[in-house]
C-alpha cells in the first residue's frame, strides 16, 4: 500500500497552476490530469461511484457500514497550486531528522530555509521535511490535503471492519483564484457536513474567514512627446501611484495580523498611456470590508475630479466570512477538536487569513470549516511540509469519521 509521502510525491509531479485569467473552468487543462489520476485511483482503491463532472469536480461516495443512521461526511481538497510562483517540474528535497540547522534549499542562487527567519522550523526538530529546491513551489497547498484525504480512503477501503457512517470525498480546481466551488454540486455531494484539507501547520481549524473583493482598477492616460508635454500628458503611471499611496499603509498585508484586514496591489502594470491595478481586500469584520470597498470608492471618486474622469473602479465581491454559517453548527468544529485530540494534537483555533472553498459552501448550505494539512510557507519557494503533519492530518480524517460513528 502506497504511504502519505508516496501520494504526496506523486501528486506534486504534476503542474497544476491555476490561471485568474482564463474564463475556462477549470481554469487551466494540465488540473484535469491530476484529477483524472485522482478519479482511477479511488476507482482502483473500491470507491464504485466515483465520477468526474464536466466542470472538473471529482466526488465519490464510500456508503455506511452500520445499522443507524448518522450525518454523511465530507472531506474536501483542491488540487490547484497557485500562480504566484512556478508549480513546473517539481523537485522535492527531503530532510530526514533536521537537526535545527539553516537548509540549504539551492547552493546557487545561495538560498536558505534558516530558523532564524522561519522559528517555527525548529517546532520539527527531529522530524522529516520537505522542501522545495528554491526554484518552485512545493505544492504542499492542498496536495498535502488530497494526499491525507485519499490515504485515509485507502484505510477504510483496506479495513471494512471499521464502522463508519457515508463518507463523501471531493477534489476541486481553481481554490488558488477563489473559483474552486463556483459550479460545485452541493446536492450530489451528498454531505450534511464537511471539512477542507487546507490549512497550514499540525493542529490548525478555522471556522473564521475574511469576507473577501477584489478591485480592478483601469486609469486612461494620455501620452505625449515627453519634449512637449507640459499641460498636456497625463501619466497613468503615475496616477496609479498616486492612488495606491492614498490608502492607508497600515492596511498593507505585511503590517497586519490576526483579525486586521488588508488592501492588497497584486498586479500594476501598464503605460503612461494606460495602465491597470488589481487589489484584493479582505476584513473578518463585515462593517469594516464594506468601509474598505468605499473608501476604494472615494478615492476613485477623488482621482476623477482631479484628472477629468480618467479612474474606471470595478469592485466584485468574492466570498464572506464563514462564521456565521458555522456558529449554529458548532458541534462540527467541536468532533473535529476531540479528532485531533485523540490523535495526540492540541487543537489551535483561530482565523484564517484568507479563504477556502468552505466558505462558499457554507453560504450554500453545507457547513465547512478547515482542517490543517501540515504546510508552511505557501505559495513561494520557501514552502515546506512536515511529513508526520501530514500524516496526522490523514489520521484527523478517520478519527473525525469515528466522532461521528458514536453518534
Amino acid at each position: 500500500m502506497e504511504t502519505v509521502l508516496d501520494k504526496f510525491l506523486r501528486y506534486i509531479s504534476f503542474d497544476t497552476a491555476s490561471d485568474p485569467e482564463s474564463q475556462t473552468q477549470p481554469s487551466t487543462a494540465k488540473q484535469l490530469v491530476l484529477l483524472e489520476v485522482l478519479l482511477r485511483e479511488l476507482r482502483r482503491l473500491g470507491v464504485a461511484d466515483a465520477c468526474m463532472d464536466e466542470y472538473g469536480y471529482v466526488m465519490a461516495s464510500i456508503p455506511s457500514n452500520m445499522d443507524k443512521e448518522v450525518p454523511a461526511i465530507g472531506f474536501i481538497a483542491h488540487v490547484d497550486t497557485s500562480p504566484d510562483a512556478s508549480g513546473s517540474d517539481i523537485c522535492p528535497r527531503i530532510i530526514e531528522r533536521y537537526d535545527g540547522k539553516p537548509i540549504l534549499l539551492n547552493k546557487e542562487k545561495e538560498l536558505y530555509l534558516d530558523p532564524a527567519e522561519f522559528p517555527e522550523l525548529l517546532t520539527y526538530k527531529g522530524q522529516t521535511l520537505i522542501t522545495t529546491d528554491g526554484t518552485t513551489l512545493l505544492g504542499a497547498d492542498d496536495k498535502a490535503g488530497v494526499a491525507a484525504i485519499m490515504t485515509a480512503v485507502q484505510y477504510l477501503m483496506a479495513h471494512p471492519e471499521v464502522k463508519h457512517g457515508p463518507v463523501k470525498i471531493a477534489f476541486t480546481p481553481d481554490e488558488e483564484i477563489g473559483r474552486g466551488v463556483v459550479k460545485f454540486d452541493v446536492e450530489k455531494f451528498g454531505a450534511d457536513y464537511a471539512y477542507t484539507i487546507d490549512g497550514g501547520q499540525i493542529g490548525e481549524m478555522e471556522y473564521e474567514n475574511f469576507n473577501a473583493a477584489m478591485a480592478r482598477i483601469h486609469i486612461q492616460g494620455r501620452n505625449i512627446h515627453p519634449g512637449y508635454a507640459k499641460g498636456k500628458m497625463v501619466n497613468a503611471l503615475i496616477i496609479g501611484t498616486e492612488l495606491n499611496n492614498m490608502l492607508p499603509v497600515e492596511q498593507r498585508p505585511e503590517f497586519t495580523d490576526h483579525y486586521e484586514g488588508f488592501f492588497h496591489l497584486t498586479s500594476f502594470r501598464g503605460t503612461v498611456e494606460e495602465a491597470e491595478l488589481i487589489y484584493i481586500i479582505r476584513d473578518h469584520d463585515l462593517s469594516k470590508f464594506e468601509e474598505k470597498k468605499q473608501l476604494m470608492h472615494q478615492v476613485a471618486l477623488f482621482l476623477n475630479q482631479k484628472y477629468n474622469h480618467c479612474v474606471t473602479l470595478e469592485i466584485s465581491d468574492q466570498y464572506f466570512n464563514m462564521r456565521t454559517q458555522i456558529e449554529p453548527h458548532m458541534h462540527i468544529v467541536e468532533k473535529a477538536a476531540r479528532a485531533m485530540k485523540a490523535a495526540g494534537i492540541t487543537p489551535i483555533i483561530h482565523p484564517i487569513r484568507g479563504g477556502t472553498d468552505g466558505a462558499q459552501l457554507s453560504y450554500r448550505g453545507l457547513p465547512c470549516p478547515n482542517i490543517f494539512a501540515g504546510g508552511h510557507n505557501f505559495h513561494g519557494k520557501m514552502e515546506y511540509l512536515p511529513l508526520e503533519s501530514m500524516e496526522k492530518a490523514s489520521e484527523v480524517i478517520l478519527w473525525i469519521i469515528a466522532e461521528y460513528a458514536l453518534i
